[in-house]
């Protein structure tokens, strides 16, 4: 029997009809059996304060950092606000990492996924998201990219994905899975 890693997904929109909401719940349903795929909210946490983060902590934090810690790998999908990652993603990415030496990151596979109605597909970013996963030692996923411009396309009006991202979204996927059974647990 092979082995299920458990994946934390983190969506940087707050948004519940949100373009990269609805990718990560595409990704959810596209995944093989060897990713049990769940995704994480991060609209609860208090902006990261190291004053309050002190014995005890706020409750959400102690809850995500519990996700995370159980998690074996993570999977990024972000929009792009002003050529980068979105407030929440940041604040999450904060709360995560801290307090200092304690990174519930460190370690782990990951990847990202950014997408955005515009031509460039949230460049900027993955590349910021990417520069502090790298940092806190988070194995990141090479290939494929993932910018995904004209995203307000790939969904018809009921919100079901078109076949159009489908073949890219799989291929993505399975992908991200290989990187997860190679790194996960190293």
């Amino acid at each position: 029997m092979s082995k299920v890693y458990k994946v934390a997904v983190i969506v940087g929109s707050l948004r519940k009809a949100s373009i990269n909401r609805k990718l990560a719940n595409a990704l959810v349903g596209l995944a093989p059996s060897s990713l049990n795929m769940e995704i994480v909210e991060i609209g609860e946490l208090p902006l990261y304060n190291e004053d309050i983060d002190v014995t005890p902590p706020p409750a959400s934090y102690t809850a995500f950092r519990d996700k995370l810690k159980a998690a074996d790998a993570f999977l990024f999908v972000t929009p792009e606000y002003n050529r980068s990652m979105p407030a929440p993603m940041k604040n999450a990415i904060d709360v995560g990492s801290r307090p200092y030496g304690q990174s519930h990151f460190t370690g782990k596979p990951g990847a990202v996924l950014s997408a955005s109605p515009g031509a460039i597909g949230g460049f900027g970013a993955n590349h910021h998201l990417r520069q502090s996963m790298v940092f806190l030692d988070v194995r990141m996923m090479q290939q494929p990219e993932a910018y995904l411009g004209g995203a307000a396309g790939f969904f018809d009006e009921a919100g079901n994905l078109t076949d159009g991202i489908k073949p890219f979204l799989e291929k993505f996927v399975g992908a991200y899975a290989d990187w997860v059974a190679l790194h996960a647990g190293r």
